[in-house]
């Protein structure tokens, strides 16, 4: 019912900007909060930052300064701006929502998209 699609990842050179995108498909009512998580090898899915219905952020203490997360309600869109990335940036990125559907608006439900690979060479 609700596809969210993530592009923009890549390999890019310590230092360097990335913008991740990620795009919600399907009978969307409303999206009341957008995440973006990620997670490196061996290691557990940590929150990277989050955005609200009105703009309210926000970032995991890693990212502060250096990451912003924006959304465009009219395109069901969330990104995230990543600048001075460092090696440790290194994992798949996963956009996230709290989604409510018409036919059913008062009830949200949690959705992922698929991921994508940011690496951060040295």
């Amino acid at each position: 019912q609700v596809q969210l699609v993530e592009s923009g990842g890549g390999l890019v050179q310590v230092g360097g900007s990335l913008r991740l995108s990620c795009v919600a498909s399907g009978s969307i009512y409303n999206i009341s909060v957008r995440r973006w998580y990620r997670q490196g090898v061996g290691k557990l899915r940590e929150l990277v930052a989050a955005i609200d219905s009105i703009g309210r952020t926000t970032y995991a203490d890693s990212v502060k300064g250096r990451f912003t997360i924006s959304a465009d309600n009219a395109k069901n869109a969330v990104y995230l701006q990543m600048n001075s990335l460092k090696p440790e940036d290194t994992a798949v990125y996963y956009c996230n929502g709290n989604v409510a559907l018409y036919g059913s608006i008062s009830s949200y439900g949690d959705y992922w998209g698929q991921g994508t690979q940011v690496t951060v060479s040295s």
